[in-house]
């Protein structure tokens, strides 16, 4: 419902309210060389205050989704947040046909579907001193970006915590108060840092405990998510998705964000720590590559009956548009509408440079119908993850990070690195193993440069992988010693995603597998939900996993799963890798010994706990 309440619209000029409107980042392109991605603002300005429009009264609405921050940087950070009539998106769906840009609603549907301009403040301020702002602004917001509100707070101090909350311009409607943290400068004599690592969060499968068992631990200060935070399909089950069917449209892309965004456990840990992500093929549509998906193709055939009228290209902008209303990412200098490639350098200690190897200029992958012809092809030198322009871009970080003397480079991607053989000495067509001419330029880049320390953190594959990263079969190898690698793998499974069935002891013995099969693979497992810890200190880095005995209903059950750890310099694992003793899975040299002693990460609890039941669906 509507009212009057005009107080904040009192003698406002256009000029200025055109001003407010730019401070949310969310009314740009998500790329500054493809302005038309953008709304125009004085238009929206202008639409808003005429024909005597009328805002909404404060109790009209809510902080919808909670509130997020990300890509931290020394002194400034993303804030977001999404302040609504209702936690539904906007029912109009702008991907139009004709001259009409993508993201304008002058055309009278759009109009009677718009709400009014909703003013919100932001505030910043240091948790001893809640009486001293730090940083502060206005911004407005309306259905045409879903409601949703991001900007950047400047002005702050380098690696230090604050608070954060947005409010109802000139009312006590308020969202919940966020934390978060800046990073270091680059030349920060940096001790240590902590990240909490996560991938492929899928809603209908199960809950996500791993998101709430990190946050109330509290032991990490920012997070790292590699992709697959949303999922496109339209699985069934309790926690069934929304909308009821494949997202093709914008609003079934802005639909399914909300959703995700309404589960608590994720609500927590983007409240209180600033995440740095990337996306994997499911924030458009599985297996996706530059010119199609799995299941649609850039042809007129595909147009028709895959996409229901909807392109590959259309496809992926209403993917991107609502990724970047929807999270709190900052809108680096893109091009070809898709870039979300960049680095961060965390002081002296380490750089984090993360790439995309899905969707920015990938070359065919795998898709089903294909799987004979990538093998034919995996090894053409044409062939890349990244196009060429990334490819040169991360070379030159690489490089650069070594030149500036950080101690490590990690590098945040969505595929295993490695080489994987499987049963019948076959390797995935979706993986780095399909673009093996790729990897090889990537391992002899740090080879010739002689670049150690890395450390390559994936996803994608549902299940944990620790490796020693080795070119193998040009360079010498011991996976006895790991004398000859250049780094390590550590590959996490999902925060709900489906992995090895059970029950336990089946997933463990089928973990042994890949481990005889495949010298630089040391650790494989298969069987939990879950993330890790990763811990970069000056003279070692450590992956900590941790697994959810089930995600069947939401719990506070946490079960640490292994510990593996790397010297600086050596550029291989430690021996013994993981000092001799795993929960679950195999372990080259080891043990598995589950002891199901799990930690109640609310009560603070040990207890021996066990359950028969991993998904929910």
């Amino acid at each position: 419902m509507r009212s009057s309440y005009m107080a904040w619209a009192v003698g406002s000029s256009v000029g200025l309210v055109t001003a407010s409107f730019d401070g949310n980042i969310n009314y740009h392109s998500p790329s500054p060389r493809h302005v038309n991605m953008g709304l125009d603002i004085p238009i929206i300005s202008h639409r808003s205050y005429k024909r005597g429009a009328t805002p909404y009264a404060p109790s009209d609405l809510n902080f919808t989704h909670g509130v997020a921050s990300g890509d931290p940087y020394p002194d400034s950070m993303i804030l977001w947040t999404r302040i609504a009539p209702s936690a539904a998106s906007d029912p109009s769906n702008v991907t139009v046909s004709g001259t009409v840009d993508l993201y304008n609603h002058e055309t009278e549907k759009y109009i009677q579907a718009d709400a009014n301009p909703i003013c919100v403040q932001w505030k910043v301020w240091e948790p001893a001193t809640k009486d001293t702002i730090v940083a502060q602004g206005k911004a407005y917001t309306t259905s045409d970006i879903d409601f949703t509100v991001k900007v950047e707070a400047k002005g702050l101090q380098a690696y230090k915590t604050y608070n954060y909350q947005f409010n109802v311009c000139d009312s006590a409607k308020s969202s919940p108060v966020g934390r978060t943290k800046t990073s270091p400068t680059a030349d920060y004599d940096l001790k240590e840092m902590k990240f909490a690592v996560f991938s492929c969060s899928n809603y209908p499968k199960g809950y996500f405990n791993a998101y709430g068992n990190a946050a109330r631990k509290d032991k990490h200060e920012y997070v790292i998510h590699l992709g697959d935070y949303i999922y496109e399909g339209n699985q069934g089950g309790p926690r069934a998705h929304s909308p009821p069917r494949e997202l093709l449209s914008l609003l079934d892309y802005r639909t399914r964000h909300g959703q995700y965004r309404s589960d608590p456990d994720l609500q927590l840990l983007a409240k209180d720590f600033a995440w740095i992500t990337t996306w994997d093929d499911h924030e458009f549509a599985n297996n996706g590559y530059r010119d199609g998906f799995s299941n649609m193709n850039n042809t007129e055939d595909s147009f028709r009956k895959d996409g229901i009228q909807v392109s590959v290209d259309q496809r992926k902008m209403n993917a991107v548009r609502a990724y970047f209303e929807w999270m709190p990412i900052r809108q680096v200098d893109l091009d070809d509408n898709l870039r979300i490639w960049r680095s961060f350098q965390i002081g002296k200690l380490l750089d984090l440079i993360i790439i995309d190897t899905r969707n920015y200029d990938r070359s065919i992958t795998g898709l089903g119908w294909n799987e004979k012809y990538i093998p034919l092809i995996r090894d053409e030198a044409s062939r890349s993850l990244m196009g060429p322009r990334q490819e040169k871009w991360f070379y030159r970080e690489l490089s650069n990070s070594a030149k500036r003397g950080a101690t490590w480079r990690v590098i945040g991607n969505q595929i295993i690195f490695s080489r994987i053989l499987g049963a019948d000495g076959g390797m995935s067509t979706d993986a780095w193993d399909g673009y093996i001419a790729n990897r090889n330029r990537t391992l002899k880049h740090l080879y010739d440069n002689n670049i150690g320390n890395n450390v390559f953190l994936s996803g994608d594959n549902h299940q944990n992988w620790v490796a020693d990263l080795a070119w193998l079969g040009t360079k010498p190898y011991d996976k006895a010693t790991g004398q000859g690698a250049i780094g390590v793998e550590f590959a996490g499974t999902a925060v709900s995603s489906g992995g090895a069935g059970g029950p336990i002891s089946t997933a463990n013995k089928n973990s042994q597998q890949p481990i005889d099969r495949n010298d630089e693979v040391h650790w494989q497992e298969g069987y939990y939900r879950g993330y890790f810890i990763l811990t970069i200190g000056q003279k070692s880095a450590r992956a900590e996993y941790f697994g959810a005995p089930t995600i069947a209903t939401r719990n506070n059950l946490d079960l640490p799963l292994g510990n593996f750890s790397i010297n600086a310099g050596d550029n291989h694992l430690t021996r013994p890798v993981g000092d001799g003793r795993v929960e679950a899975g195999a372990l080259r040299g080891g043990k598995t010994v589950g002891t199901n002693l799990t930690l109640d990460t609310a009560k603070g609890t040990w207890s021996v706990v066990g359950f028969d039941k991993m998904y929910l669906v």
